[in-house]
């Protein structure tokens, strides 16, 4: 299922940004579309992906919320938000290893959806993030070859539909010679 290697890839390269963040970057200001807690911080946004990354075993499990209840709901960080993070990656990445049914139906919090399309969502929403985490913090970071393969095949086909529905905002003209992570960023609004 190439909704399993895309995931993986996209999670691979968050967790390569997210292990780079350093305690200094904790209270820097991030962007407020990024989140909607007023006024984030690198914190804020590294507790809503760690929530994220948490939520994958019990999502691909076919829980709902009311199934799962408050288990996601104050400080998962803790003491160590790095650790706290690679704890919660270490957990969605077995849960994505395992036997999945690319049919079964998930609940999230904007519908049900097929779990390949889930491993869609949550995919295009870690690439971009680690890109932009690294950009914004100053972190150097380069797609892979093989995730930009994946982006392609899952993003462009449907990006018309994904950018209706808010996911990317418009196109961004880049330079004709750009390589491919700047051609796709571009394509998907990314690039600046």
């Amino acid at each position: 299922m190439k909704q399993r290697d895309v995931f993986l890839l996209s999670d691979e390269a968050l967790r390569s940004v997210v292990d780079r963040i350093t305690p200094a970057h904790w209270d820097l200001a991030a962007p407020q579309d990024w989140s909607f807690t007023p006024n984030p911080t690198i914190r804020d946004i590294l507790a809503a992906h760690v929530k994220d990354e948490a939520w994958v075993p019990d999502v691909l499990a076919g829980r709902t919320i009311g199934e799962v209840g408050d288990r996601y709901l104050g400080d998962l960080l803790g003491d160590d938000p790095i650790a706290a993070y690679d704890s919660a990656n270490d957990l969605a990445t077995a849960a994505v290893n395992g036997p999945l049914d690319p049919d079964a139906i998930v609940h999230l919090s904007y519908g049900d959806f097929p779990v390949s399309q889930y491993l869609e969502h949550v995919s295009i929403y870690r690439a971009f993030q680690a890109w932009s985490l690294a950009k914004h913090l100053g972190i150097e970071f380069r797609m892979s070859d093989a995730l930009l393969d994946g982006l392609e095949d899952v993003v462009l086909p449907q990006l018309d539909d994904l950018r209706s529905f808010g996911v990317f905002p418009p196109e961004i003209e880049v330079p004709e010679d750009s390589d491919r992570e700047t051609k796709l960023l571009g394509r998907t609004g990314y690039w600046f």
